[in-house]
C-alpha cells in the first residue's frame, strides 16, 4: 500500500462569528507558529447569512502560507459550529493524531502548536489544555485578571483531573473515537457550557487530562465585556452549565431532589466566600461571582436558563414551553 504523502501531524480548529477582522488576527498568529510541524486549519464560520469568516479566512489561505480550508455551518449554535469542525478535521485529515481548537478573538503564541502537540506525545494523555490569558483594552479597571471568567483554571503544568473551555485545547483522535459523535451535545448550543460538559464526559469516559502552562493563547477582551451586568450574566450562565452538566447524571427523582438541595445549599454557603473574596481582592465583582454561579444555578433548577449564544432572540429561556 502506498503511503501518504506528507500527512499533517495536527490540525487547528477555528469556528467564527460575526469577527471577520479578528479572524484574520487569529490565523496570522497561526502563520507565525515556530514548529516543525506540518499542520493544516480548518475554520467554520458560523454566520451563513453574510458568510463574512467565509470570505476572510478564503483570502488568508489564497496568500499562504497556513494550509486548509472554511466551510460554512448553517445550524446556529456554537457547539453545532465546534462539531463541524472537528467532524470536517477528522474525515479530511484521515492520518492525522492532533486537533486543536483556538477562538476567532484569540492569539497563539509563536510556540503554542508546538508546546501543545510535544506534551501530548510525552504525556499519552487524550486531552490537553492551556491558558488563555485576557488581553484588556485601555480602560478596563485592575484586578479584573484575577476574575474567575478570565483566570485561568490551573498555576502550573502538570496531570489535572479535567479542563473546562475549549478556548486553548489538544483532543486526540483516539478520544474522539471514544466519545462518539458529534462530540458536543447541541443541547448546549444557545447556554453554552458544551465544552465544559464533554471534558466532563470525557473524565467519566477515563480520558486523562494534562495542563501545560505555557502554550499562551491570548484572549482579546473588549470593554462591554469587563462591565457588571456581562460579569454577572457570565456568573448566572457558569452555575446553570454546572446544574445542567450534574442533572444529566442525576438517578431518577430522588436524584434530582437531591441535586436542587444541593444548589440552594451552595447559595447559602456562598455568602460567606463572597465575604472573603471581598477582603482579598477588594473587586467587588470577583467578590459576588460565587453567589452569582449559586444564583445561576438555582434559577436552573427552577428551570430558567440564560441563552446568551442566541443570536437576536431574548436571552432566557424556561424549559418546557
Amino acid at each position: 500500500m502506498k503511503a501518504r504523502a506528507n500527512p499533517f501531524d495536527a490540525v487547528v480548529c477555528v469556528p467564527t462569528f460575526k469577527r471577520p477582522e479578528h479572524l484574520v488576527q487569529t490565523l496570522a498568529s497561526l502563520a507565525r507558529q515556530r514548529t516543525g510541524l506540518r499542520f493544516a486549519v480548518v475554520v467554520v464560520d458560523n454566520d451563513s447569512a453574510s458568510q463574512a469568516g467565509l470570505v476572510a479566512a478564503e483570502a488568508v489561505f489564497a496568500k499562504g502560507p497556513l494550509q486548509g480550508q472554511c466551510v460554512v455551518e448553517q445550524r446556529q449554535g456554537n457547539c453545532s459550529a465546534i462539531n463541524r469542525a472537528f467532524t470536517t478535521a477528522l474525515a479530511a485529515y484521515p492520518d492525522t493524531r492532533y486537533f486543536l481548537m483556538i477562538d476567532d478573538d484569540e492569539l497563539a503564541q509563536p510556540d503554542w502548536l508546538e508546546r501543545m502537540v510535544a506534551t501530548a506525545q510525552r504525556t499519552g494523555v487524550g486531552i490537553v489544555g492551556g491558558p488563555v490569558i485576557p488581553r484588556f483594552e485601555p480602560g478596563t479597571r485592575p484586578r479584573l485578571d484575577n476574575h474567575p471568567a478570565f483566570a485561568p483554571a490551573y498555576d502550573k503544568s502538570g496531570p489535572v483531573p479535567v479542563i473546562y473551555g475549549s478556548g486553548n485545547c489538544l483532543i486526540t483522535r483516539r478520544t474522539f473515537a471514544l466519545m462518539g459523535a458529534p462530540p458536543f451535545d447541541t443541547s448546549y448550543n444557545f447556554l453554552g457550557g458544551g465544552d465544559t460538559d464533554f471534558f466532563t464526559r470525557a473524565r467519566r469516559s477515563g480520558v486523562t487530562f494534562y495542563w501545560e502552562a505555557d502554550a499562551v493563547i491570548t484572549e482579546t477582551v473588549p470593554l462591554a465585556r469587563t462591565r457588571t451586568g456581562w460579569l454577572a450574566a457570565r456568573g448566572l450562565r457558569i452555575g446553570a452549565v454546572n446544574y445542567r452538566i450534574e442533572r444529566k447524571h442525576a438517578q431518577g427523582s430522588l436524584g434530582l431532589v437531591t441535586l436542587a438541595g444541593k444548589s440552594f445549599a451552595i447559595l447559602g454557603v456562598s455568602f460567606g466566600r463572597a465575604i472573603l473574596n471581598l477582603v482579598r481582592t477588594r473587586e467587588p465583582t470577583i467578590a459576588l461571582h460565587p453567589i452569582l454561579v449559586a444564583l445561576g444555578r438555582c434559577f436552573a433548577a427552577l428551570g430558567i436558563e440564560p441563552q446568551p449564544y442566541r443570536a437576536s432572540t431574548p436571552h432566557l429561556r424556561t424549559r418546557g414551553r
